[in-house]
């Protein structure tokens, strides 16, 4: 589905920080078919990764890896990135970075929940976010794994104007963001089963189309399956690691 303009507290973003990017914006180019767009050293070698000529994610540099796993970071579009981060600081939640300006394509600031997982702000002007979405090789879901979910729903809902609907799914209790009439989003609870050091996050999610091919196609490339594959209602998934341990999903959706 191409993406002309994203509703404010819409998901519009997904970027990560790698401590290669070039061999990691290989290694995601070959697994979903994205061309890989250097922005030159005045962007501090951000890559945009597009399909079909459309952005569709972003690549950049981090100072140093980090120990454990990464995960991609989900950009929130917002009309005003300085009110929402004050907004953001009112409910609880903490701003780690700006909101600075990015050239002309926009504006960002990075942020934390109460419960500790990254979340970003983009209020877009030349660059709007993912131009596709819930295709093959594009982001379609993001999901959020906190040990608080009732503190997380509170922070959501005062910030973005989201709703967490209870719902089962594979068997499992969820909860769904919602925002308005449209599901944008989920939430699961980081459990004692889940491993100590995990931290909470939010996982994105990108569509393939067939996930028994891109699973063999990411353990080729040097990537791993964590966990699954899973069947379930929206569909068949995995979350998977690449090379250097960044962490995301990926789902064949039902039908």
């Amino acid at each position: 589905m191409e993406i002309t303009s994203y509703r404010p507290g819409t998901p519009c973003w997904v970027d990560l920080s790698a401590p290669d990017p070039g061999t990691t914006s290989e290694f995601y180019a070959e697994l979903f078919g994205w061309t890989v767009h250097d922005s030159g050293p005045d962007a501090g070698g951000y890559r945009v990764c597009t399909l079909a000529g459309r952005p569709i994610a972003g690549i950049g540099p981090s100072d140093e890896r980090p120990p454990g796993p990464t995960f991609w970071t989900t950009y929130v579009a917002t009309t005003s990135a300085d009110s929402t981060a004050e907004a953001v600081r009112g409910a609880g939640g903490q701003v780690r970075a700006g909101p600075v300006d990015v050239f002309d394509a926009g504006r960002m600031a990075l942020c934390a929940d109460p419960t500790g997982a990254d979340i970003a702000l983009w209020q877009a002007r030349e660059h709007l976010g993912s131009g596709t979405v819930n295709e093959p090789g594009t982001p379609c879901w993001h999901e959020l794994a906190t040990r608080d979910p009732e503190r997380a729903t509170e922070f959501y809902s005062a910030v973005f104007g989201w709703e967490a609907v209870a719902r089962q799914i594979g068997g499992a209790d969820y909860r769904v963001f919602r925002l308005g009439d449209r599901e944008i989003g989920g939430m699961i609870r980081i459990g004692e089963d889940w491993p100590a050091e995990v931290p909470p996050h939010w996982l994105a999610y990108f569509a393939v189309a067939d996930l028994d091919r891109s699973l063999d196609e990411l353990a080729r490339l040097g990537g791993a399956v964590l966990n699954g594959p899973h069947e379930i209602e929206p569909g068949r998934f995995a979350v998977v690691r690449d090379p250097a341990w960044a962490v995301f999903g990926v789902i064949q959706p039902a039908g």
